[in-house]
């Protein structure tokens, strides 16, 4: 397949595959990464699906012969798309660092706990995101404040975790 791009961007029509039987969808990435992007492994992109909807994701080797890219429920709600749907993807490198925005009342905790503020900016990208949108998703108040408990916890474990030696 011919690598097609629009103003420095990589782009293609696919289709959104079933992820095995549950609600997940991917699409495949019809070129060869080492090709394009000089590198093997996963890679972080910026993605515009149907020139509507961006997103940053990972293009990653699933074992399934190809890179794939994952598409959340989410997306394919906005696209009013679902299984088998064709989508048009736009996708360049993510070079950008890519930071969790830290509310303050979890500011002032890490404030008070400095060694698991290390540990949490030690944390990918995505459990760094995940954690603070967990807490900030909580509807009630106290539901917020046992889940920043729980997030110390969290972030005490893996502080006294023994660090494996290969």
């Amino acid at each position: 397949m011919n690598l097609v791009t629009e103003a420095e961007n990589i782009c293609f029509d696919a289709i959104l595959i079933q992820s095995g039987e549950i609600d997940a969808a991917y699409i495949d990435f019809p070129y060869r990464v080492e090709e394009v992007f000089g590198k093997k492994g996963m890679i972080k992109v910026k993605v515009v699906f149907d020139r509507l909807v961006s997103y940053r994701g990972i293009l990653s080797n699933m074992g399934t012969g190809c890179h794939i890219l994952i598409v959340r429920k989410d997306i394919r709600a906005k696209l009013k798309k679902s299984f088998g749907d064709s989508i048009h993807v736009c996708l360049s490198q993510d070079t950008e660092e890519r930071t969790v925005e830290i509310p303050d009342d979890i500011t002032l905790v890490f404030n008070n706990f400095p060694s698991h503020s290390i540990t949490f900016k030690a944390l990918s990208y995505t459990h760094r995101k995940e954690l603070i949108s967990w807490i900030t998703d909580a509807k009630k108040q106290e539901t917020r404040e046992r889940r920043i408990e729980k997030m110390l916890q969290i972030l005490e474990e893996k502080m006294t975790k023994p660090i494996k030696k290969n």
